[in-house]
């Protein structure tokens, strides 16, 4: 006990942290309550793109990577975990008061696999414990561009290969919510949308003001 609260007296960033089990008990209420008369996001441009099983491995390392680089900031860039978490707050937040006002969902995973490999366990594994509901604004997407602005801000991350190689992992993420339909394409497009106004607010507007009162607080 001890340790825990020295941990968090020497990192009180780490604090932010604990928006992810609120947001988690929203989202599964909201799983649970909004699961028919919804509103179908799907659009002929779904219709182009092939289902292939083999997205959805880059798919469920999503959860992965946005938790490494949330521990990495914790430990190394206080201030990044800040942002980084504010950004997921915003966004995620956003994407379940949608959900709530305009019930959405999309009709798009295919009745029956044509193979069966470890690929399509997964997938059938995924369909199973995450409804084809609550799609609109992509939350995968939310969550691989909140990872992506807090790599692009993060001074130890600042090599090239770190920052684009990042970028182009977070990149196949984001297309595995369409091939492995997950998400229809307006899911997607929705969700870089709320990134890009969370961004704004988040790293621009807010994050310029506090780095102009950090800089005075050490100045002083």
């Amino acid at each position: 006990m001890q340790t825990i609260k020295h941990f968090f007296k020497t990192h009180p960033h780490a604090w932010w942290g604990f928006y992810l089990p609120v947001y988690l008990a929203m989202f599964f209420i909201i799983e649970h309550f909004i699961t028919d008369n919804y509103w179908a996001t799907q659009t002929p441009l779904d219709d182009a793109i092939p289902f292939c099983e083999w997205f959805i491995f880059p798919y469920v390392s999503w959860s992965p990577l946005l938790v490494v680089l949330g521990i990495y900031l914790i430990l190394k860039d206080g201030e990044g975990f800040r942002r980084y978490m504010w950004f997921i707050m915003v966004t995620f937040t956003t994407a379940v008061v949608f959900c709530i006002l305009v019930p959405n969902g999309q009709d798009l995973r295919p009745a029956v696999m044509e193979h069966h490999n470890l690929a399509t366990w997964l997938v059938e594994y995924t369909y199973s414990i995450d409804t084809n509901t609550n799609v609109f604004p992509s939350v995968h997407v939310l969550g691989v561009m909140a990872a992506l602005a807090a790599v692009w801000h993060t001074p130890g991350l600042q090599k090239p290969a770190w920052r684009w190689g990042v970028t182009l992992y977070g990149l196949v993420i984001i297309a595995a919510t369409v091939f492995v339909k997950q998400h229809a394409a307006i899911d997607v497009l929705s969700g870089i949308f709320t990134s890009c106004i969370a961004y704004i607010f988040v790293y621009l507007i807010v994050g310029r003001r506090r780095d102009r009162r950090l800089a005075v607080r050490k100045g002083a």
